[in-house]
């Protein structure tokens, strides 16, 4: 360290010469970067159909910025303590209703249609296994951008965001008998109505 500050200090010009050029090619390459960004869009060079999948680079590009995404925005959300089992049920009837289609569930295969998606909606059964419930809460509230996920928290309240958490959280351990013993007599409509039943926005921590 020593020897390098003292060439530095010898060598002014020559260090300013490295730097200045140093950030030229920074710039160049950032240029570059939004030149060749431009030429794809403009000249419609990006397949943005859904009938074929995306570059693997991009899916793992897209797909890792979405798990960092959903850590650093659910970091200071508080879960409640426990899920009760009337939560737990709550979830079901509403995940049944409006989840089941895209997700699958239990014994349940998503609907044929779903498989046309780009991406693919991910089977739910081991999401408590892969996320926290704070993340789950975010992921159901907030959706997921190019995807078919919607923003839930437009249409349900605070509580009914938990409920399909708590069912999210209680899957993993449902067989396909259990799932089919627990659902609604009656399916085809969301148990959330048309309306949220309040505007509550997720909870960050204040300690």
């Amino acid at each position: 360290m020593t020897t390098l500050k003292s060439w530095a200090c010898r060598h002014p010009f020559l260090l300013r010469r490295s730097l200045l050029i140093w950030l030229s090619g920074v710039a160049a390459g950032l240029a570059a970067m939004g030149v060749g960004a431009l030429v794809v869009i403009e000249g419609g060079l990006f397949d943005a159909t859904a009938s074929t999948p995306h570059n693997p680079i991009v899916a793992l590009a897209t797909h890792t910025a979405f798990i960092r995404s959903v850590q650093v925005r659910a970091a200071r959300i508080q879960a409640p303590a426990r899920f009760t089992p009337a939560q737990m049920q709550a979830g079901l009837a509403d995940y049944d209703a409006s989840c089941s289609a895209c997700h699958g569930a239990p014994g349940l295969s998503r609907a044929y249609w779903a498989n046309a998606m780009t991406p693919s909606p991910p089977y739910l059964s081991d999401a408590a296994r892969r996320w926290r419930p704070r993340e789950l809460y975010w992921i159901v509230g907030q959706g997921a951008k190019m995807t078919a996920m919607p923003a839930w928290a437009e249409s349900r309240s605070d509580a009914q965001l938990w409920n399909l958490v708590a069912f999210l959280e209680a899957m993993p351990l449902l067989n396909p008998e259990d799932y089919a013993r627990m659902r609604p007599t009656t399916h085809g409509a969301s148990t959330a109505g048309p309306e949220k039943v309040s505007g509550a926005k997720p909870k960050a921590c204040t300690g």
